[in-house]
């Protein structure tokens, strides 16, 4: 029985969090945590599509709002509609990247759900809008959740260790030189 925890306690000291990890041997199958990120990433994906059409829905209310012209109205409509979607494709290629085992797509996905937890923090509290649950709960919880999935050791060592041994495949591999 190994003496190495399952499970990362509350308050950890930083130097243990810094400290590499010595290479895990790899069982080939993935991680139920980082199986169950990429869940959530795609599910998160999803949710834009989805934003949009509610959107349009009430797109009709919001354009006589704000008193835009049509002119005006076909820009911000394009903007916003463009943003998200491809806001969901950048998703779905995290979603893709992860699925084959890239650590830098952990990564990035991590750090968008950071920034995107950060983002409705910061609106929560220098706006009096509230979190509700057709807004903002569903992808907040969606987040968190992804953070905390992707960020688990089985995930992070099995992602290193999937690119540590593409590196060493890709710099192993013979190179071809022009003939000239």
């Amino acid at each position: 029985m190994s003496t190495e925890p399952r499970k990362r306690i509350a308050i950890e000291s930083a130097t243990d969090l810094l400290t590499a990890e010595p290479p895990r041997a790899q069982t080939g199958r993935r991680p139920g945590a980082l199986t169950g990120g990429i869940v959530l990433v795609f599910l998160r994906a999803l949710g834009g599509p989805l934003w949009i059409l509610g959107f349009l829905t009430e797109w009709p209310g919001l354009r006589d709002d704000f008193d835009l012209d049509s002119e005006s109205a076909a820009v911000v409509l394009g903007i916003v509609v463009g943003g998200v979607a491809l806001w969901a494709l950048v998703l779905l290629c995290f979603a893709f990247g992860l699925v084959r085992g890239s650590n830098t797509a952990r990564m990035l996905t991590q750090f968008w759900a950071a920034i995107s937890i950060t983002a409705a923090a910061i609106t929560y509290f220098s706006t009096s809008e509230s979190i509700t649950v057709r807004a903002t709960l569903l992808t907040l919880a969606l987040d968190i959740l992804i953070l905390l999935a992707l960020s688990s050791r089985n995930a992070r060592s099995w992602t290193r260790g999937r690119s540590r041994r593409w590196i060493a495949f890709s710099s192993a591999a013979p190179r071809r030189t022009p003939h000239h």
